[in-house]
């Protein structure tokens, strides 16, 4: 299914005026102050492994992008999690993520689109598959040098499971010129921030363990993959695949360093 009429609000790089950039760093700011308030200071937060966020942050090469990625509990993950970062980074701007968002949840008014365009978050269709324009426009901004967050596993995770991870990862870091650095997160306690249950509202005094995992770098991968003529859906795949390996991993330690904190 193709984006709906208004769903895409966000201007290309050479029409975007003063008016639209100003309005941006006061969204990306606001949710960002916001989101410190909810997740750092009403509720209990232990990080693990931050220095390796903020040195993928704050300290790779400037032409290679950063592209988190982490599992799925809360429709408050993004942008609750990245109360965890500094002020001066949560502020501004050029610093922070791009993120992708459900067309059909986010995107469904002109305000709602130009609200969540602002806070530099993009649609993406379900079901649309791994070529759209959301997944287009995440490969652009990577190439940029810029930071991209992405759910993998494409929908709030309700049941907690561990569940297979979609295509659409693989295909953004294997189409990309300049291979970005995959950093992985795994955290647990955010569907207790907000609940998935009506009525929805966030909640404060809860627990939540936040682990961030070594950065991944699939440039040699890559290049190896398609030096030996493999298709574009096998090396996805196999993208995807290392991801998930390392998620697992990632939630085994997750889990456990949350019990101790619950205790």
């Amino acid at each position: 299914m193709p984006l709906k009429d208004g769903s895409w609000r966000i201007p290309p790089p050479k029409n975007m005026n003063w008016v639209w950039k100003i309005s941006s760093k006061l969204t990306v700011a606001t949710v960002g102050l916001y989101s410190k308030l909810w997740l750092a200071w009403l509720n209990k937060v232990r990080v693990h492994n931050k220095e390796i966020l903020d040195q993928a942050m704050l300290n790779r090469p400037k032409f290679k992008g950063l592209l988190t990625v982490s599992n799925h509990t809360s429709c408050m993950d993004d942008p609750l999690l990245w109360g965890v970062l500094k002020t001066r980074q949560l502020i501004n701007r050029d610093l922070m993520r791009w993120t992708s968002a459900a067309e059909d949840i986010c995107f469904t008014n002109k305000f709602s689109a130009l609200f969540f365009s602002l806070g530099q978050v993009f649609p993406i269709v379900r079901g649309d598959g791994v070529y759209q324009k959301g997944t287009d426009f995440a490969i652009e901004i990577l190439d940029q040098g810029k930071w991209v967050h992405f759910f993998p596993e494409g929908k709030v995770n309700l049941t907690l499971e561990f569940i297979r991870l979609k295509w659409g990862v693989g295909r953004i870091i294997a189409d990309c010129k300049v291979t970005p650095l995959v950093l992985p997160i795994w955290h647990v306690g955010m569907d207790k921030v907000l609940p998935t249950c009506s009525p929805y509202i966030p909640l404060i005094n809860k627990s939540v363990t936040y682990l961030v995992g070594n950065p991944i770098d699939f440039t040699k991968e890559l290049k190896f993959l398609k030096d030996s003529k493999k298709t574009p859906q096998e090396i996805r795949k196999y993208v995807t695949d290392k991801i998930q390996e390392e998620f697992k991993v990632l939630k085994n330690v997750a889990d456990q360093l949350h019990t101790e904190l619950t205790r």
